[in-house]
């Protein structure tokens, strides 16, 4: 049985740490501030289905309202096509969801 030389074939191996951490840093970042601004009870989530999408679930309707209107200002418009909905699965919170564009 012939054995094959991984090295002569110009293979080799894998280099050791290959993931990158740009697109977690940066949502990381997105989050912090997020946080900063945010009651500490927040839930925030994103999902992602070709654009970024951030949804925050809050206690209180006042918080939505406060929410609301800091959100265009963060980030140098960070946040944008703001909207209101339904918790999935938790029906004594309110949520609010924004696209988010970096």
């Amino acid at each position: 049985m012939a054995r094959l030389d991984i090295e002569a074939c110009g293979l080799g191996q894998f280099p050791a740490h290959l993931h990158s951490t740009v697109v977690s840093d940066e949502l990381n970042a997105i989050l912090a501030m997020l946080q900063e601004a945010c009651p500490p009870k927040s839930r925030i989530s994103f999902d992602f289905d070709g654009r970024l999408h951030v949804h925050i679930d809050l206690h209180k309707r006042e918080e939505v309202d406060e929410l609301e209107a800091l959100l265009p200002t963060m980030g140098a418009g960070l946040f944008h096509a703001l909207q209101r909905g339904a918790t999935p699965n938790h029906p004594f919170m309110h949520r609010i969801s924004a696209l988010v564009n970096r």
